[in-house]
């Protein structure tokens, strides 16, 4: 018997039937004939490719793979991913390759021939599962006489906030916070100025970011009003668990980060607050949290709105309403239908005014007034 004719055989016995009998026959096969490996391991090359080009990025892959399944089939994929690399005959833009770049090249532990067998093919059940999505086309990368420090800079900042993030001690991470805000500051006013004074014709490009349970509704509300702030508009998809966030380059690596810096500010200073809460008796963790990260969304996106319209010089106005009028295009030829939801479970009135106090608190970052040009 051919390996591709084993392949085929567990591929028809377990992909296309959720059935555990059905998982356990394709994998019983697989097991017994190990010249089978290599077509098994093209096979799953060609589900990547497919993703591909069904709108999938290798980010969205691996966030959608260790959402539904485990680690060893994240393990799993992320060879595929970068085993399918060296054959993707499409130009991509640096923001693929940098995802190119984090996706570990660690194998998984390999297990009996049944168990990796049994890994596999639901690994490929999800795969070739996976929904079409909206392409985010991008450019191909710039040459080099034409490419800008623009990851390099990004690089620097998310260390900074990382640092921030991490130290117990306030008074480094509020210095730690101010050089990478700078840093952020320095570079939007640069993008800004540059399409200001030397139009480049860019045209708004799109980013998913993840928006992880628990309490994604809340996430999802804060990354919108990040979002908003920035000159960017983010749609969320709520069963596959991440935003689309449309902008111009420079204002889609803000929004990336100060989202990112946020959640993290917001999820210490909620730790903090219902650990106070717990020590006086309460026990709704759930409400609270709930309740806590929905008034920290609202109360800093009313501080990023209001940090926003007092930043721009009179100047930009008309070069920023042309880019907001393009990012709105763009959004609505991405997403000609969209609906809107309202927040749930938001009951704890303690959790509401800990979330909105810690909000006040919260390090928003806001850019500094653009300078007049003249």
């Amino acid at each position: 018997m051919s390996t591709s004719s084993t392949v085929d055989r567990a591929f028809r016995a377990a992909l296309y039937d959720t059935d555990d009998a059905a998982l356990d026959t394709g994998a019983s096969l697989l097991a017994a004939d190990p010249a089978a490996d290599a077509e098994l391991d093209r096979r799953g090359e060609e589900f990547v490719a497919t993703a591909w080009r069904r709108g999938w990025q290798p980010a969205d892959v691996v966030r959608i793979v260790r959402r539904e399944l485990d680690d060893v089939h994240v393990r799993l994929v992320s060879a595929l991913i970068r085993a399918q690399a060296p054959h993707d005959d499409r130009p991509r833009g640096p923001r693929w390759n940098a995802q190119l770049d984090e996706v570990t090249a660690d194998p998984a532990p390999r297990a009996d021939r049944f168990s990796h067998a049994t890994a596999v093919l639901e690994l490929y059940r999800l795969l070739l599962r996976l929904p079409a999505l909206e392409p985010l086309e991008e450019a191909a990368a710039p040459g080099p006489r034409d490419r800008r420090p623009e990851s390099r800079v990004l690089g620097r900042i998310r260390a900074l906030l990382a640092k921030a993030e991490a130290t117990g001690f306030p008074e480094e991470a509020e210095a730690l916070s101010a050089k990478a805000q700078e840093l952020m500051a320095r570079h939007s006013v640069d993008e800004a100025l540059l399409a200001a004074q030397a139009p480049s014709g860019e045209a708004p490009g799109a980013c998913r970011i993840g928006v992880e349970p628990p309490y994604e509704q809340a996430k999802a509300v804060l990354l919108d009003a990040v979002a908003g702030a920035n000159h960017c508009r983010a749609v969320w998809n709520e069963p596959l668990g991440f935003s689309t966030v449309v902008g111009f380059a420079s204002d889609l690596e803000a929004v990336e980060l100060l989202y990112t810096s946020l959640l993290v500010q917001a999820t210490t200073a909620m730790t903090k607050a219902e650990a106070a809460q717990r020590a006086g008796g309460r026990k709704r963790t759930k409400t609270f949290r709930q309740s806590f990260l929905a008034a920290y969304a609202h109360r800093v996106g009313t501080r990023l709105a209001a940090a926003a319209e007092s930043q721009v010089g009179d100047d930009l106005l008309p070069v920023l309403a042309s880019r907001e009028v393009a990012v709105a295009d763009r959004t609505d030829r991405l997403f000609p239908e969209t609906t809107t939801t309202r927040l749930r479970g938001v009951s704890d009135a303690a959790g509401w005014e800990e979330g909105a106090r810690a909000a006040d608190d919260a390090r928003v970052g806001a850019r500094p007034r653009l300078p007049r040009n003249g």
